[in-house]
């Protein structure tokens, strides 16, 4: 009979938000998989919990992985947890979890501290319906597709994001949801210097370029109001297609499908005319 799998929650901050049954959870755990064992190791020693520890994370998660579902399929309990907040959102636990899943080992969660949730309850932004994001590509064209297909999402919205990384998302917002658009930014969450300001993007964008962002961020944006061009669900080619019926020459209709979809002519007449 196989172990079970603990998805563990574990502070993002403060470590009173440590709940009895995490600290029961780790006390009989017979393996604990942490993102890195050093920072799992000061949280251990903080509970006065002695137990063996493996590294789990996105660069060994494949070797590691099968080291860790040996463990389960030998009857042993696993502890899965991350640096801080919720495992599997935003970090390779949700493969592990996957696995385990696929081989009916069980998976039980001991729910807590998720930064994604805590800086939504105190945006101030609607909570009915949302979705998470997580971390944007650091590559800006990966980055502005992304934001693109965003644009109209009625949802609240839901990334993070490093400080030194902070100016250049807050100007890619803008130049994709506008200046008007409201944006809650949550930094240091449950931390000693924990602030939550909430504004427009082109006052965030403004402040944090005159202001050195510190810690990490929870970035909430409030869903749009906007309906969508009629193109914006088409296929570049149907786009194309839409133009030549209303009577428009195709060089023409490759000008405008350029124009309107922000991207180079030579792209849209790869895809039109090949």
């Amino acid at each position: 009979m196989s172990g079970t799998l603990y998805v563990c929650a574990t502070p993002i901050g403060n470590l009173n938000d440590i709940s009895k049954r995490l600290r029961d959870t780790l006390e009989m755990a017979d393996l604990i998989a942490a993102e890195d064992t050093r920072h799992s190791g000061k949280l251990l020693s903080y509970l006065g919990i002695e137990k063996p520890c493996i590294s789990y994370f996105t660069h060994n998660r494949r070797g590691h992985g099968e080291v860790i579902l040996a463990a389960l399929l030998e009857g042993k309990n696993v502890v899965l947890m991350s640096d801080a907040g919720t495992p599997a959102i935003s970090d390779p636990g949700e493969e592990l979890v996957a696995d385990c899943a696929a081989q009916n080992i069980p998976v039980i969660a001991v729910p807590g501290p998720c930064a994604a949730i805590a800086g939504l309850v105190v945006s101030g932004l609607p909570t009915g319906r949302f979705v998470f994001e997580g971390f944007l590509s650091t590559q800006r064209k990966g980055r502005m597709e992304r934001l693109a297909e965003l644009q109209y999402e009625k949802r609240t919205m839901i990334f993070y994001e490093a400080p030194h990384k902070l100016v250049r998302t807050l100007t890619d917002f803008v130049d994709t949801f506008g200046t008007e658009r409201k944006i809650s930014l949550c930094r240091e969450m449950t931390k000693l210097h924990e602030e939550t300001l909430r504004m427009t993007m082109g006052e965030a964008l403004q402040y944090f370029t005159e202001n050195v962002p510190r810690g990490e961020f929870v970035l909430i944006v409030g869903g749009t109001e906007e309906k969508p061009a009629e193109w914006e669900e088409m296929t570049i080619e149907a786009h194309f297609s839409m133009l030549l019926e209303d009577g428009m020459s195709k060089m023409d209709a490759v000008k405008k499908v350029a124009a309107e979809r922000g991207i180079p002519k030579r792209d849209v007449y790869d895809r039109v005319m090949k």
